[in-house]
Protein backbone atom coordinates (compact mmCIF):
# COMPACT_ATOMS: atom_id res chain seq x y z
CA UNK A 1 0.00 0.00 0.00
CA UNK A 2 1.23 3.65 -1.22
CA UNK A 3 -0.57 6.54 0.94
CA UNK A 4 -0.32 10.35 0.09
CA UNK A 5 -0.32 12.90 2.19
CA UNK A 6 -0.23 16.98 0.98
CA UNK A 7 -0.50 18.21 4.52
CA UNK A 8 2.20 17.55 6.39
CA UNK A 9 1.47 13.87 7.73
CA UNK A 10 -1.79 14.68 9.12
CA UNK A 11 -3.98 12.98 6.85
CA UNK A 12 -3.50 10.24 4.34
CA UNK A 13 -4.79 9.08 1.17
CA UNK A 14 -4.03 5.62 -0.75
CA UNK A 15 -2.76 6.19 -4.23
CA UNK A 16 -1.58 2.99 -4.94
CA UNK A 17 -2.00 -0.65 -3.88
CA UNK A 18 -0.40 -4.12 -5.44
CA UNK A 19 -1.82 -7.67 -4.56
CA UNK A 20 0.93 -9.48 -5.88
CA UNK A 21 1.52 -12.20 -3.31
CA UNK A 22 5.58 -11.74 -3.76
CA UNK A 23 5.41 -8.08 -3.38
CA UNK A 24 7.73 -5.98 -0.85
CA UNK A 25 8.44 -2.49 -2.04
CA UNK A 26 11.96 -0.77 -0.98
CA UNK A 27 12.64 2.74 -1.22
CA UNK A 28 11.10 5.60 -3.25
CA UNK A 29 12.45 9.07 -4.58
CA UNK A 30 11.62 11.92 -6.71
CA UNK A 31 13.12 13.54 -9.69
CA UNK A 32 11.05 16.28 -9.29
CA UNK A 33 7.71 17.57 -7.60
CA UNK A 34 5.62 15.91 -9.97
CA UNK A 35 7.97 12.73 -11.26
CA UNK A 36 8.94 10.58 -9.20
CA UNK A 37 10.02 6.24 -8.72
CA UNK A 38 9.59 4.08 -6.68
CA UNK A 39 11.22 -0.28 -6.09
CA UNK A 40 10.90 -3.28 -4.73
CA UNK A 41 11.63 -7.23 -5.20
CA UNK A 42 11.15 -9.07 -8.28
CA UNK A 43 7.58 -10.34 -9.11
CA UNK A 44 7.33 -12.27 -12.07
CA UNK A 45 10.72 -12.45 -13.34
CA UNK A 46 10.93 -8.41 -13.08
CA UNK A 47 11.99 -6.02 -10.49
CA UNK A 48 8.76 -3.97 -8.95
CA UNK A 49 8.91 -0.57 -11.01
CA UNK A 50 6.58 2.33 -10.19
CA UNK A 51 6.72 5.38 -11.44
CA UNK A 52 4.27 8.67 -11.08
CA UNK A 53 3.89 11.31 -13.37
CA UNK A 54 1.40 13.70 -11.31
CA UNK A 55 3.03 14.40 -7.71
CA UNK A 56 2.26 10.90 -6.36
CA UNK A 57 -1.57 10.68 -7.32
CA UNK A 58 -1.43 7.97 -9.55
CA UNK A 59 1.42 5.41 -10.19
CA UNK A 60 1.95 3.04 -13.34
CA UNK A 61 4.17 -0.46 -12.84
CA UNK A 62 6.11 -0.68 -15.36
CA UNK A 63 5.77 -3.62 -17.42
CA UNK A 64 8.57 -6.91 -17.37
CA UNK A 65 8.96 -6.86 -21.48
CA UNK A 66 10.52 -3.15 -20.95
CA UNK A 67 12.85 -4.43 -17.88
CA UNK A 68 15.45 -7.51 -18.10
CA UNK A 69 14.62 -10.60 -16.39
CA UNK A 70 15.91 -10.46 -13.17
CA UNK A 71 17.47 -14.12 -12.18
CA UNK A 72 16.00 -16.76 -9.36
CA UNK A 73 16.97 -15.22 -6.08
CA UNK A 74 18.05 -11.44 -7.20
CA UNK A 75 16.52 -8.88 -4.87
CA UNK A 76 16.99 -5.86 -3.29
CA UNK A 77 17.43 -4.87 0.25
CA UNK A 78 15.27 -2.48 1.90
CA UNK A 79 18.72 -0.93 3.98
CA UNK A 80 18.61 2.85 3.42
CA UNK A 81 16.24 3.98 0.55
CA UNK A 82 19.12 4.42 -1.20
CA UNK A 83 18.22 1.38 -4.09
CA UNK A 84 17.42 4.15 -6.11
CA UNK A 85 19.71 6.74 -7.25
CA UNK A 86 18.47 9.69 -9.68
CA UNK A 87 20.15 12.63 -11.24
CA UNK A 88 18.84 15.12 -14.04
CA UNK A 89 16.79 12.89 -16.36
CA UNK A 90 18.76 9.60 -15.04
CA UNK A 91 17.58 6.58 -12.17
CA UNK A 92 19.88 3.38 -10.77
CA UNK A 93 18.28 0.80 -8.96
CA UNK A 94 20.35 -1.75 -7.15
CA UNK A 95 20.04 -5.33 -6.56
CA UNK A 96 21.66 -7.93 -5.05
CA UNK A 97 21.49 -11.46 -3.86
CA UNK A 98 21.81 -14.06 -6.45
CA UNK A 99 23.27 -11.06 -8.66
CA UNK A 100 24.89 -7.78 -8.05
CA UNK A 101 23.50 -5.59 -10.70
CA UNK A 102 22.58 -1.73 -11.51
CA UNK A 103 19.46 -1.20 -13.47
CA UNK A 104 19.61 2.32 -15.83
CA UNK A 105 17.24 4.35 -17.30
CA UNK A 106 18.24 7.98 -19.05
CA UNK A 107 14.66 8.86 -19.24
CA UNK A 108 12.67 8.56 -16.14
CA UNK A 109 11.85 5.70 -16.85
CA UNK A 110 10.60 5.18 -20.35
CA UNK A 111 13.52 3.03 -21.63
CA UNK A 112 15.98 0.69 -19.42
CA UNK A 113 19.34 -1.18 -19.44
CA UNK A 114 21.13 -2.96 -16.85
CA UNK A 115 24.58 -3.77 -16.24
CA UNK A 116 26.69 -6.03 -14.22
CA UNK A 117 29.15 -5.07 -11.12
CA UNK A 118 32.19 -7.02 -9.65
CA UNK A 119 30.01 -6.52 -6.04
CA UNK A 120 29.91 -10.17 -4.35
CA UNK A 121 26.60 -11.97 -4.78
CA UNK A 122 25.37 -15.55 -4.72
CA UNK A 123 24.27 -15.68 -1.01
CA UNK A 124 21.08 -14.33 0.15
CA UNK A 125 22.38 -11.63 2.02
CA UNK A 126 25.34 -10.56 0.00
CA UNK A 127 25.08 -7.51 -2.76
CA UNK A 128 24.55 -3.76 -2.91
CA UNK A 129 22.90 -2.44 -0.44
CA UNK A 130 23.24 1.47 -1.34
CA UNK A 131 24.20 3.72 -4.26
CA UNK A 132 24.89 6.85 -4.96
CA UNK A 133 25.19 9.07 -7.54
CA UNK A 134 27.27 12.44 -7.86
CA UNK A 135 26.21 13.48 -11.09
CA UNK A 136 25.09 12.31 -14.18
CA UNK A 137 28.88 10.23 -14.87
CA UNK A 138 30.00 9.35 -11.69
CA UNK A 139 28.93 6.92 -8.65
CA UNK A 140 29.40 4.90 -6.18
CA UNK A 141 27.69 1.60 -5.12
CA UNK A 142 28.66 -0.58 -1.69
CA UNK A 143 27.26 -3.34 0.45
CA UNK A 144 29.21 -6.99 0.95
CA UNK A 145 27.88 -9.35 3.18
CA UNK A 146 24.80 -9.06 6.15
CA UNK A 147 26.11 -11.84 7.66
CA UNK A 148 29.51 -11.34 7.15
CA UNK A 149 30.11 -7.83 7.78
CA UNK A 150 33.86 -7.13 8.72
CA UNK A 151 34.55 -9.19 4.95
CA UNK A 152 35.80 -6.10 2.90
CA UNK A 153 36.15 -7.33 -0.44
CA UNK A 154 33.92 -6.99 -3.31
CA UNK A 155 31.95 -4.44 -1.34
CA UNK A 156 32.37 -1.09 -3.10
CA UNK A 157 32.73 -0.28 -6.51
CA UNK A 158 32.74 3.05 -8.52
CA UNK A 159 31.99 4.31 -12.22
CA UNK A 160 33.05 7.41 -14.33
CA UNK A 161 30.67 6.30 -17.08
CA UNK A 162 27.06 6.52 -15.54
CA UNK A 163 27.09 3.30 -14.82
CA UNK A 164 27.92 1.19 -18.12
CA UNK A 165 31.19 -0.43 -15.72
CA UNK A 166 32.18 -0.17 -12.51
CA UNK A 167 35.69 -0.78 -11.00
CA UNK A 168 36.21 -2.09 -7.22
CA UNK A 169 38.05 0.42 -4.60
CA UNK A 170 39.73 -0.54 -1.43
CA UNK A 171 39.14 -3.70 -2.24
CA UNK A 172 39.88 -6.29 0.75
CA UNK A 173 40.31 -3.21 3.06
CA UNK A 174 38.35 -1.14 5.21
CA UNK A 175 35.57 -0.76 5.59
CA UNK A 176 33.42 -4.05 5.21
CA UNK A 177 30.00 -3.90 4.97
CA UNK A 178 28.24 -0.82 4.77
CA UNK A 179 24.04 0.11 4.06
CA UNK A 180 24.07 3.79 3.32
CA UNK A 181 26.74 5.98 0.91
CA UNK A 182 26.37 9.60 0.06
CA UNK A 183 28.87 11.80 -1.64
CA UNK A 184 29.23 15.04 0.31
CA UNK A 185 27.02 17.69 -1.42
CA UNK A 186 30.26 19.96 -1.82
CA UNK A 187 33.12 17.60 -2.20
CA UNK A 188 33.92 17.75 -5.63
CA UNK A 189 33.05 14.02 -6.27
CA UNK A 190 35.85 12.95 -4.54
CA UNK A 191 34.86 13.40 -0.82
CA UNK A 192 32.14 9.98 0.53
CA UNK A 193 30.69 8.97 3.88
CA UNK A 194 29.07 5.53 4.43
CA UNK A 195 27.24 4.16 7.90
CA UNK A 196 26.59 0.61 8.66
CA UNK A 197 27.62 -1.89 10.84
CA UNK A 198 29.90 -1.38 12.39
CA UNK A 199 30.84 2.41 12.09
CA UNK A 200 30.70 5.11 10.29
CA UNK A 201 33.70 5.89 7.08
CA UNK A 202 34.74 8.60 4.81
CA UNK A 203 36.67 8.55 1.99
CA UNK A 204 38.55 12.09 0.61
CA UNK A 205 39.88 10.61 -2.58
CA UNK A 206 36.43 9.00 -3.95
CA UNK A 207 36.63 5.66 -2.30
CA UNK A 208 39.91 4.72 -3.40
CA UNK A 209 40.64 4.99 0.84
CA UNK A 210 38.75 4.87 3.73
CA UNK A 211 39.02 6.03 7.24
CA UNK A 212 36.88 5.15 10.83
CA UNK A 213 35.12 8.07 11.67
CA UNK A 214 33.19 6.68 14.94
CA UNK A 215 32.44 2.82 15.50
CA UNK A 216 28.82 3.39 16.46
CA UNK A 217 26.09 1.46 14.45
CA UNK A 218 23.86 3.27 11.65
CA UNK A 219 21.77 2.73 8.77
CA UNK A 220 21.09 5.86 7.26
CA UNK A 221 22.53 8.77 6.61
CA UNK A 222 21.52 11.69 4.61
CA UNK A 223 23.23 15.68 4.50
CA UNK A 224 22.03 18.34 5.53
CA UNK A 225 20.91 20.67 2.36
CA UNK A 226 23.63 23.02 4.07
CA UNK A 227 26.09 20.27 3.39
CA UNK A 228 28.22 20.39 6.79
CA UNK A 229 25.25 18.70 8.94
CA UNK A 230 25.22 14.74 8.32
CA UNK A 231 21.70 13.35 10.15
CA UNK A 232 22.04 10.07 11.00
CA UNK A 233 19.67 6.74 12.19
CA UNK A 234 20.13 3.70 13.45
CA UNK A 235 18.37 0.86 15.94
CA UNK A 236 16.11 3.78 18.36
CA UNK A 237 18.76 6.35 17.79
CA UNK A 238 18.95 9.35 15.75
CA UNK A 239 21.83 11.16 15.36
CA UNK A 240 24.01 14.18 13.26
CA UNK A 241 27.91 14.97 12.67
CA UNK A 242 28.36 18.55 12.27
CA UNK A 243 31.81 18.80 10.32
CA UNK A 244 33.88 21.33 10.61
CA UNK A 245 35.74 23.14 7.48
Amino acid sequence: LLYKSTDKGANWKLVYQDDHPDIFYDAMTFWNDKEGIAMGDPTDGCLSILITRDGGDYWDKVECNKLSPTALGEAAFAASNSNISIAGDQAWVVSGGKQSRVFHTPDKGMTWSVYNTPIVSGGKMTGIFTSHFYDAQRGIVFGGNWEDKENNSGNKAITTDGGKSWKLVADGVHPGYRSSVRYFPKGGGNALLAVGIPGTSFSWNGGKNWKLLDDESFYVCRFASSGNIVWVAGDKKIGKFILSK
